[in-house]
């Protein structure tokens, strides 16, 4: 249940970025097709994020130390035009233009999916109920 909470909230994130940036483009035509298309690349997204994320952060833990951090904002970037080129592949009608556009997208999915899923209740919570 938590995990199809998260995939919502991380539609809804995208689904923001799409609507606020130009840079960011959805193909499909009718509103059925559009939650379609931005739940399959929520779940791209989200298996990136488990999956190459964290290599991505290893590897960059130097630079990540030095920056405090905010080398994160690259990394977040990345990972978008990852599912960019991923849904290209699927020809599931989703893109991201570039570099910058995938800064400030990564930036909203961040921030967007932080405040939905802080309303989505912890593994800890459950055990304890």
């Amino acid at each position: 249940m938590r995990w199809l909470l998260r995939l919502l909230a991380n539609a809804a994130a995208l689904a923001l970025a799409t609507w606020l940036l130009s840079g960011i483009t959805l193909t499909a035509t009718d509103t059925g097709k559009k939650v379609l298309v931005m739940l399959l690349v929520a779940l791209i997204f989200g298996i990136v994020n488990a999956i190459v994320k964290p290599i991505f952060k290893l590897v960059s833990l130097p630079i990540l130390i030095i920056t405090l951090g905010i080398f994160l904002v690259v990394i977040n970037a990345l990972m978008l035009l990852l599912t960019s080129w991923l849904s290209g592949l699927f020809n599931i009608g989703w893109h991201v233009d570039g570099f910058w556009t995938a800064v400030l997208g990564g930036l909203i999915v961040a921030v967007v999916s932080w405040v939905l899923n802080a309303f989505v209740p912890d593994k800890n919570e459950d055990r304890r109920r």
